[in-house]
């Protein structure tokens, strides 16, 4: 059984722990539910969006403040850790102040716009002695766990592929895009580079990588990376936004098997050995959920968080080696190498 299964299981009913969440859009109202009605003992003490006067989800039957600048609501005194889901381009700053009133903070992924931003981030957050964790709540995903538990039966692995396809009106795709904005790669492929260390223990050390288009043109849609791990594990992406049908898989082929895991249509399969195909049953889990649930337990025991600062840092630093490999036209770029 995984640390990260374990994490979520942990009971905090007897939380005393007043949140205030920084973001109210498609995916902020997904929070603001699981505070609400969700996390008992946990509270959704304060609110801040950017357009504060457009209609909210009820809040609760107590009044909950609404702020329009994130400063008042960390300063705030009656929020005590500090959930943030907004555009990446704002995570630092948020992050900075929230350091600045030593408030423990989980940040949805991606942890920041760049490798640079994120290690500005993980290194304040570390100075004060400060929790600072990231939402990259497919670790939390029951089809995952699954698929953790059994890829030791497939023996010594031989390579890995990745491959996440989402629509492109379910991906909250902007019409308009900011220049230089990144796009589908670091958006949900940061989930898949963020896998691999959680499923094998290692590091991703180089990639190759070819995209659609250049940040500088627009964001990409399409984004086609190889990789390579500390033990030369063989890593593949296929990262793409789609007119329709979503597809969320990983095929893990070993010297003994392979296992494919499916976190969309939540099933995990193999072929082990000679013996027949195998399917193990999946319980959805409510990744948001877990992921809160993860926090405010680190959060309330004052112990290290299932996924940390660093672990999205080094996700956001792949993702940082694929762009720079893309604009050299699909050359090899080492991750370390990008780091300052």
């Amino acid at each position: 059984m995984s640390d990260s299964f374990l994490s979520l299981t942990m009971d905090v009913t007897t939380m005393p722990l007043r949140i205030g969440l920084i973001g109210a859009g498609r995916h902020g109202r997904r929070y603001i539910h699981h505070l609400l009605h969700d996390l008992p003992g946990v509270s959704l003490a304060a609110l801040c969006r950017k357009r504060i006067g457009e209609r909210l989800p009820p809040l609760s039957t107590t009044d909950v403040p609404v702020y329009g600048d994130y400063r008042a609501l960390i300063a705030d005194p009656r929020v005590e850790a500090i959930v943030v889901v907004t555009p990446p381009a704002l995570c630092l700053e948020i992050c900075l102040e929230a350091v600045k009133e030593r408030k423990p903070i989980l940040i949805e992924k991606p942890l920041a716009p760049t490798g640079r931003e994120a290690r500005m981030m993980v290194a304040a957050a570390e100075a004060a002695g400060l929790l600072l964790m990231t939402a990259q709540t497919l670790r939390f995903d029951s089809a995952i766990l699954l698929l953790k538990e059994h890829l030791p039966k497939i023996g010594r692995f031989r390579y890995v592929t990745f491959t996440s396809r989402i629509e492109a009106r379910a991906s909250g795709h902007l019409r308009s895009p900011t220049p230089g904005q990144r796009g589908a790669l670091l958006e949900f492929g940061v989930h898949l580079l963020d896998l691999v260390p959680f499923l094998t223990g290692e590091e991703v050390v180089a990639v190759r990588c070819e995209l659609d288009q250049l940040p500088c043109i627009a964001p990409d849609t399409l984004a086609i990376v190889q990789a390579q791990t500390t033990s030369g594990l063989r890593c593949i992406f296929d990262v793409a936004r789609v007119e329709a049908g979503r597809v969320a898989r990983t095929e893990w082929v070993g010297t003994q098997g392979q296992i494919t895991a499916d976190w969309f249509h939540q099933r995990v399969s193999a072929v082990i050995g000679d013996i027949a195909p195998v399917e193990w049953a999946v319980q959805p889990q409510q990744t948001i959920l877990a992921t809160l649930r993860a926090f405010a337990s680190a959060v309330v025991t004052n112990s290290p968080p299932p996924i940390t600062g660093r672990d999205g840092c080094r996700a956001v630093e792949v993702a940082d080696a694929c762009y720079r490999s893309a604009e050299l036209g699909g050359a090899p770029v080492s991750v370390a190498s990008l780091r300052e």
